[in-house]
């Protein structure tokens, strides 16, 4: 029998030629992550010493505080200084704050490489299987026992395959392709399961698209997602100069525990209502309803193709009167590359917000919380009950070109009325 991408990667990782499904191994992790909300000061920090523990390999560890920077108050402040103050004192000289969302950071250093195991304190470390890598988010206790050791128990997961064929319509984007998938298998559908995402669909998708898909992995319960390693990946990963890793493809008969075929062109501009991310429908099925808040940005939806694209849908029109449209590049890079460019002139010309680069709208801790009543769509990755803001606001999540669509209108709207 065959092995699939992720089992390839983590028999490598384990030291063993082979490896499948249900298979718990010892791996060796090739890179470790922490940010500010789930980082240092929950527990790690304090076990690590009462084990009298060292960090195993610092040049492995990364630590970026991106959910509370820009500090909303002092005891924000206080936490950033002290996620700032532990790493200075444990040797990470990867550590970054005011970059943006930690995501979008570790893919631009160039911290991940193909083949690569990832594992971070925040769940859609997921995100970088787009890469042809390992990811996952993982718990403090855990990442303290990879600190000390550089390993962690892993069992390996039944991989579900996404196959897409055909191209994608005009105003469909890689988030309508995810909440479609998230749609067909619900919420827990990959629960502890790797997520392959294959097909022609892929062949011609941007990597700012690829890492949004894998980003959501986690939305259906999956351990990770992955993409294959192809031309579009070697010509990013060139162009932020990382080398070397380890480039997997799946064998011909690995085994897969469901497979989901899909044509490209059927899928239509989607949404996912509230408060679920898997209650998704086509948003010209919720269109109409009225909207306060519109927010691009996160480490899902503010790359710079999305903001590219939403600025060029609004170029000529304005935001809806009693409507706030908020954006935030998800990086420092991507806001200069766009600043440079003029689609922040663009974009605040029609009435956005441009905000700095960080996570703090996306859980509703800072710089744009919706209130009792409100309505925001957003092309963030969760739309629980309280994640903007008010536990009686409502979220609808969908694609960078929808939510430029819908703060013109004032309403939920199909994007495809204004391209």
């Amino acid at each position: 029998m065959g092995m699939t991408m992720t089992e390839k990667i983590l028999a490598r990782a384990s030291g063993k030629d082979y490896a499948k499904a249900g298979d718990i191994l010892w791996i060796k992790v090739d890179q470790a992550m922490m940010d500010d909300i789930l980082g240092p000061r929950v527990q790690i920090s304090e076990q690590m010493e009462l084990l009298g523990a060292k960090v195993w390999d610092s040049s492995k560890v990364t630590i970026i505080s991106d959910h509370y920077t820009p500090p909303a108050n002092a005891r924000q402040a206080e936490i950033v200084k002290f996620t700032r103050e532990w790493a200075m004192k444990n040797g990470i000289e990867n550590y970054h704050e005011f970059e943006g969302p930690c995501h979008q950071v570790m893919v631009e250093k160039g911290r991940v490489a193909p083949g690569d195991v990832v594992v971070g304190t925040d769940s859609h470390t997921c995100m970088y299987g787009a890469l042809g890598a390992f990811s996952t988010g993982i718990g403090s206790t855990e990442m303290v026992g990879v600190l000390a050791t550089g390993e962690i128990w892993l069992k390996v997961p039944q991989t579900i395959r996404f196959q897409f064929e055909g191209k994608l319509s005009k105003g469909v984007m890689a988030k309508d392709v995810i909440l479609r998938s998230i749609g067909i298998i619900g919420h827990h559908g990959a629960t502890y399961k790797a997520i392959e995402f294959t097909g022609s669909t892929f062949d011609s998708m941007l990597m700012d698209e690829r890492l949004c898909v894998t980003n959501m992995a986690v939305e259906a319960g999956a351990k990770n997602g992955i993409i294959a390693y192809d031309q579009i990946t070697k010509q990013y990963l060139d162009s932020i100069g990382v080398k070397g890793g380890h480039i997997f493809t799946s064998d011909v008969d690995a085994e897969y525990c469901e497979s989901y075929n899909l044509r490209a062109e059927e899928i239509e501009p989607l949404c996912a209502c509230p408060h679920e991310v898997d209650n998704v429908t086509e948003i010209k099925n919720v269109q109409g309803r009225q909207i306060h808040q519109a927010y691009i940005g996160s480490c899902t939806g503010g790359r710079y193709n999305d903001l590219k694209l939403a600025a060029k849908l609004l170029k000529g029109h304005k935001v809806a009167k009693g409507v706030r449209l908020l954006v935030s590049p998800a990086s420092r890079e991507i806001w200069d590359r766009c600043a440079k460019e003029g689609i922040l002139s663009d974009l605040s010309e029609a009435g956005a917000v441009v905000l700095a680069s960080s996570c703090g709208a996306c859980l509703g801790i800072h710089s744009g919380a919706i209130g009792a009543g409100e309505v925001c769509i957003s092309s963030t990755n969760r739309n629980f009950i309280g994640r903007m803001g008010s536990k009686q606001g409502e979220v609808y999540l969908a694609s960078p070109l929808s939510v430029a669509a819908s703060a013109i209108t004032g309403e939920l709207t199909d994007p495809r009325q204004f391209l």
